[in-house]
């Protein structure tokens, strides 16, 4: 299973993350299968920002994960990505979270990402799409995902429930 997480807290949040998703299959080689609902969620790190709009995907490729990385990075830049500052507000970002369970140490990319474990807003999207996928912990998604969905005051919110139309290409 291949897996990526999106998030957006700049301008149009949720045409951001649906252009992203266009763009990715646009490019070719690549199809989305499957996307998690919509979730809003606090920023990490530096707090002085608006909140995200994030999601999962499930994607069906050929391309090596170093090119599907590359691939993402290039949407990121195509759609208005510019990295000022760690953590800081973002148009678009893109993570590739899982790649058919390899592993891979690399400055530029590991594999699994190695936040998933400490982010509800990872964990509960990933949970509407892969629920019984293996962590690094030897627990699941959704034993993962439980200890972030009931917490007070909510860190991850449902936002709007949305599936992706393949032949519209677009939130449904």
């Amino acid at each position: 299973m291949i897996l990526i997480g999106l998030g957006s807290n700049l301008g149009k949040r949720e045409h951001q993350l649906e252009r992203a998703l266009q763009r990715l299959e646009q490019a070719g080689g690549l199809r989305i299968a499957n996307t998690s609902n919509l979730y809003e969620t606090r920023p990490v790190g530096d707090m002085d920002q608006p909140d995200f709009l994030n999601m999962a995907a499930s994607l069906e490729t050929r391309l090596p994960p170093l090119a599907l990385l590359q691939r993402c990075l290039a949407v990121e830049a195509e759609l208005g990505r510019v990295r000022t500052r760690r953590w800081g507000p973002r148009i678009i970002d893109i993570d590739l979270l899982e790649y058919d369970g390899q592993q891979i140490s690399l400055p530029e990319l590991q594999l699994p990402h190695p936040e998933i474990l400490h982010r509800g807003f990872v964990l509960i999207p990933l949970n509407d799409i892969a629920p019984q996928l293996p962590l690094a912990n030897g627990r699941t998604v959704a034993e993962m995902a439980g200890l972030f969905i009931n917490q007070v005051p909510a860190e991850v919110r449902l936002w709007k429930k949305v599936s992706w139309d393949g032949l519209n290409k677009c939130f449904v």
